[in-house]
C-alpha cells in the first residue's frame, strides 16, 4: 500500500531587481500573510502594493497561509518579488494554474533593472555637456 505524503508547505523564491522573496504557502481556512513577521497591511501600507501581492490568488479558489522573508531592494520591487514567489508556489501546488498565471505575467521574472554607470559619463547614458569650441 502506497501512501502519498502531503507536504506541510510549498516553498518558492520570487525576484525583482535586487529584491528576493522566500515564500511558503500552506493550505488554510482563510488567506493570511506574514511578511518578515508582520501582517500585510503593516509591511505594505499602500493599497496598491497590497493588491500587487494578492493578484495571484484571484486565479485560485483555495485559501492559504502565506509566510515570506523579503530582503533587498525597495518596497515596490519587494511587493513584485513577493507576487512572483507566490505565483511560483501556486504552480507547484496546482499545476493547471500555470497557464492562467503565465498569461497574467506573474511567472516571468521582470528583467528590468538599473543600468550601471559608465566612466566618463554622468549617469548610465547621460554624457557631460559637449561644446564644439
Amino acid at each position: 500500500m502506497e501512501h502519498k505524503i502531503e507536504p506541510r508547505y510549498i516553498e518558492a523564491v520570487g525576484r525583482r531587481k535586487t529584491s528576493v522573496a522566500r515564500v511558503r504557502i500552506t493550505p488554510s481556512s482563510k488567506t493570511t500573510f506574514a511578511i518578515n513577521n508582520k501582517e500585510l497591511g503593516k509591511y505594505f501600507p499602500t493599497k496598491e502594493m497590497q493588491i500587487i501581492v494578492e493578484q495571484p490568488f484571484f486565479a485560485v479558489s483555495d485559501k492559504f497561509k502565506v509566510s515570506a522573508h523579503i530582503f533587498g531592494g525597495g518596497i515596490h520591487s519587494q511587493s513584485e518579488a513577493l507576487r512572483h514567489g507566490i505565483a511560483r508556489a501556486l504552480t507547484l501546488y496546482q499545476g493547471d494554474l500555470r497557464k492562467t498565471l503565465k498569461k497574467a505575467g506573474y511567472l516571468k521574472r521582470d528583467p528590468r533593472a538599473k543600468e550601471r554607470r559608465k566612466f566618463g559619463l554622468k549617469k548610465a547614458r547621460k554624457a557631460p555637456q559637449w561644446s564644439k569650441r
